[in-house]
């Protein structure tokens, strides 16, 4: 390594100075974990005031898109140029995306806006966890964990309420309640570009290099079309032609991506020589795994709150909190035990078990499952999660060289983000295919009750109850209005209400049940992870050390006499 790539930080930096540094690090994690609960509390009442609530998979899925794609892209470049302008770059988008967002004025415009704001959100999350391999061993990394589940633990609790709250509100200042859910972002993130820019001063000196473009250019055109067909596959038919032009191109750009990784060896975006790391193979596979099945659950848990159990968003926000402990909870566990005994694997293989239980319990749930059990289920399901994200992140960091953190930390992530872009984009497919159908079943095996709610004239002239009535004249079928607005259970007959929450419930159990079933396969993956010592060095103290024996070997073969 030549001297022009030493870090220009000093190695081994002291608790007061990580914390500075952490200072920066947490405002901008904060930020993008705050956007991530506040609007899942908040989608229902956005998608039902912009009347598409069925294009909700397109929201969520741009976002994620624009994020996974350009994750490993952030940290290719960070350890070429430094984290910090990188970092600050994220941050700047990220809220630009936000103040966006608050002037969509339908779907799929907000859609593109958070396609823009995602473009952020892929720095965001990976370069923070870079950073810290920068100047955190591996064996000290659990003693700074606590910071960040605080901000987690933050964003989760008041990120739901704060998105009830902003939803719930016909409006503020003069703008309509849920566009305060963007907008909330814009202050946070001044204040944190602010910090970052005087408090983060770890950078690299710039090296030569080889940027891989083309592999971006050809990760995009195999990602989108891909994720577009999971999530529009049930309108356009799985063997439509519009499907398999998809299929085609996508299968075409992941081999023109493979093709271009290959050919710009070490200067890759993802080096194909990191598959021959045992760790970094198993986690990337686990990490799509886990992704697929975490995300494709968690972004149902908010629906089933608001739609089946009429929770308001703020309601909801709440409720998930059981969520939100069972995964600090597991995450501080794993953090001070793997501190303790430098031993990682069993967490994530224990945390896919407890996962793959919790996600099977909560499809047993339906409309008038109590509270508190759903609540147990969903603190099982928290705590597996908070017992793999963190072991995964750092078994990886610690098989890699420390030259490359970041791009290894971000290549980890972005598998995982495949994962929660392609679990949110099916499932959500899957629930908006067959909650018709559903309902129509459960119409049709109505009991006494609802026919006689049917046939009370003041029942079937009350203009709240038009959806249903509407429905049930025309044989049972839902329109696509009724599912693309769903406020109308905020006021309908309760007993004519029934149907429609249990064939959403129905739709969502059998969902839980295919994620319990993904999470499963996670824990088989999981048990091949190898477990290697942990270093005690920090990444930047490791690559200056590398530098120094480096020189040392070069000043030795300059000096020795010749042969």
């Amino acid at each position: 390594m030549s001297a022009a790539t030493a870090p220009t930080a000093p190695p081994g930096l002291t608790h007061r100075q990580v914390l500075q540094v952490l200072g920066g690090l947490l405002l901008g994690l904060f930020l993008a974990s705050l956007d991530q609960t506040i609007v899942a509390s908040a989608i229902r009442t956005i998608g039902d005031d912009l009347h598409g609530l069925s294009a909700q998979a397109w929201v969520t899925t741009a976002y994620l898109i624009t994020a996974t794609i350009s994750t490993p892209l952030y940290g290719k470049l960070s350890d070429i140029y430094g984290r910090k302008r990188f970092f600050l770059a994220a941050i700047a988008i990220f809220v630009a995306g936000s103040a966006a967002s608050s002037f969509a004025t339908s779907m799929y415009q907000l859609a593109g806006f958070r396609a823009f704001q995602g473009l952020g959100a892929g720095g965001l999350f990976s370069l923070a966890l870079a950073i810290i391999g920068d100047i955190v061993p591996p064996r000290e990394r659990a003693r700074y964990q606590g910071y960040f589940l605080a901000v987690f633990g933050t964003s989760s609790v008041i990120g739901p309420v704060i998105g009830g709250f902003f939803a719930g509100a016909e409006n503020i200042l003069g703008i309509t309640g849920w566009r305060w859910v963007f907008l909330v972002n814009v202050p946070i993130g001044i204040l944190a570009l602010v910090v970052v820019a005087k408090v983060l001063r770890i950078d690299q000196v710039r090296r030569d290099h080889r940027i891989d473009w083309w592999g971006a250019i050809w990760l995009c055109v195999g990602l989108v079309p891909l994720l577009t067909v999971a999530e529009q596959g049930r309108a356009w038919g799985w063997g439509s032609p519009r499907a398999l032009v998809a299929f085609g191109i996508g299968v075409l750009g992941i081999g023109l991506f493979v093709w271009a990784e290959k050919r710009m060896g070490e200067d890759a975006l993802i080096p194909l020589r990191f598959f021959h790391n045992r760790t970094f193979s198993l986690t990337a596979v686990g990490g799509f795994i886990v992704g697929l099945g975490m995300f494709g659950g968690l972004a149902l848990l908010p629906l089933y709150l608001q739609i089946v159990r009429g929770a308001t968003p703020t309601e909801s926000g709440l409720q998930l909190l059981p969520l939100t402990a069972g995964l600090m909870i597991g995450s501080i566990v794993a953090g001070q035990l793997i501190s303790r005994t430098g031993r990682y694997k069993i967490f994530p293989v224990l945390g896919a078990a407890l996962a793959a239980v919790g996600l099977y319990l909560i499809h047993l749930i339906g409309v008038s499952t109590p509270f508190w059990q759903t609540g147990i289920y969903m603190a099982v399901l928290g705590l597996g999660l908070g017992l793999i994200l963190q072991p995964i992140t750092l078994a990886v960091q610690n098989a890699m060289s420390p030259r490359e953190i970041g791009v290894a930390t971000s290549s980890a992530t972005f598998f995982r983000q495949m994962g929660a872009t392609a679990g949110t984009a099916v499932f959500l497919s899957l629930l908006f295919s067959t909650v018709g159908t559903n309902i129509t079943d459960r119409f049709r095996t109505a009991g006494p009750a609802f026919e006689q709610a049917v046939s009370n004239p003041a029942v079937a002239a009350d203009p709240a109850n038009q959806p249903v009535i509407d429905a049930l004249r025309g044989g049972g079928e839902m329109n696509s209005g009724a599912l693309n607005d769903t406020s109308f259970l905020n006021h309908v007959n309760p007993v004519l209400a029934y149907p429609f929450k249990a064939g959403f419930s129905d739709s969502m159990d059998m969902i839980f049940l295919i994620a319990a079933a993904v999470m499963a396969l996670g824990l088989l993956i999981f048990l091949f992870l190898p477990e290697l010592p942990l270093r005690t060095k920090a990444g930047l103290e490791a690559v200056e050390e590398e530098a120094a024996l480096g020189s040392t070997a070069a000043e030795a073969d300059t000096a020795a006499p010749p042969r």
